[in-house]
């Protein structure tokens, strides 16, 4: 079973390995390629949306409060040379950062710097995924990715969408790591004790992107609550 979150500074090698891959990406990639899963977007698109992000982050996590968006600057001609630039700025934030000094951030857990650690890792291995980059995520990253998004942003899900209407508890399993994570109907729903009821069931890579709502991976489900938790939207 994964240990989950992990310690702050324990992200940081990740988020390193997964901002040099997605540079990678666009050093190599069709800049003009479409992205599937982000309607309308191309991985120029998308490597200056992550870039900002990073940037973004970066300022958040220096001042601890919170900033204006930007996430349309423009990127100028070697848009893999200012990504780099970008993660950079936020892996030096990050590693400049006392996790437990308070700062803004748009989750439901305690109002720190750590969510930052974990937030950027998880943002990033998903455009990755988006991106076509044939990186290999660890499965406890992916596992962690899962996490974050049922205990630490569906219980703000309402900043950004409806309540998810879930007419039972539903439990999902990755299969590749074992953890194992039940949703409760409620207002918002939130994880509780294992109950008998809907299941989703995948590796650990999968149950995130369609947590993200990715649409390639394929998962097992049983019950119309399964159905319901993977059709509503949970995150930003």
């Amino acid at each position: 079973m994964t240990t989950m979150p992990f310690p702050a500074r324990d992200y940081l090698p990740v988020l390193q390995e997964l901002t040099g891959a997605f540079a990678a990406r666009l050093r190599t990639g069709d800049p003009a390629a479409a992205v599937p899963d982000c309607a309308g977007w191309t991985l120029a698109d998308l490597g200056t949306h992550l870039g900002n992000v990073h940037r973004w982050a970066a300022t958040v996590v220096t001042t601890g409060e919170v900033q204006p968006q930007n996430f349309a600057a423009d990127a100028g001609a070697d848009l893999a040379s200012w990504y780099s630039e970008g993660a950079e700025l936020l892996l030096d934030a990050l590693g400049n950062a006392v996790p437990g000094d308070p700062c803004w951030h748009f989750g439901g857990t305690a109002k720190t710097k750590a969510f930052w650690f974990r937030r950027q890792v998880h943002e990033t291995a998903v455009h990755l995924a988006d991106s076509g980059s044939g990186h290999v995520l660890d499965p406890a990253v992916a596992a962690d990715g899962v996490d974050e998004v049922l205990s630490a942003l569906l219980p703000r899900v309402t900043r950004w969408h409806a309540v998810p209407r879930l007419p039972g508890p539903v439990s999902l399993r990755a299969t590749d790591t074992g953890d194992v994570w039940t949703v409760h109907p409620g207002e918002p729903p939130a994880l509780g004790p294992a109950a008998g009821g809907a299941t989703v069931e995948a590796p650990a890579r999968a149950l995130l992107l369609r947590l993200w709502k990715r649409t390639g991976p394929d998962v097992r489900t049983e019950g119309a609550a399964a159905a319901a938790l993977l059709d509503a939207p949970l995150t930003p």
